[in-house]
């Protein structure tokens, strides 16, 4: 579940953060860290952040947080995702 809500926020950051259409992009590369355990619980909340954007590509980094105040750190991870050609 972790990773599909990571794999997930790198596409709806894209939308929201560069305001383009993330339909037909691909992720190229995604690494992920388990840095701690997740409650079953509660719920896991993703934030993501672009690092930079090319002309074809856009690297993104974030975390996997749960609590109020996002205190449980539960992953980190970075990914590189391609636009959509066309």
């Amino acid at each position: 579940i972790t990773l599909a809500l990571i794999d997930i926020s790198l596409f709806a950051a894209m939308r929201t953060l560069l305001e383009g259409d993330a339909g037909g992009s691909v992720t190229l590369e995604l690494s992920s860290q388990f840095t701690g355990a997740g409650r079953l619980d509660a719920p896991l909340d993703a934030v993501v952040e672009v690092m930079r954007e090319t002309r074809r590509l856009v690297f993104l980094r974030g975390t996997v947080v749960q609590g109020e105040q996002d205190e449980n750190l539960v992953a980190t991870f970075s990914g590189i995702v391609r636009k959509p050609t066309g």
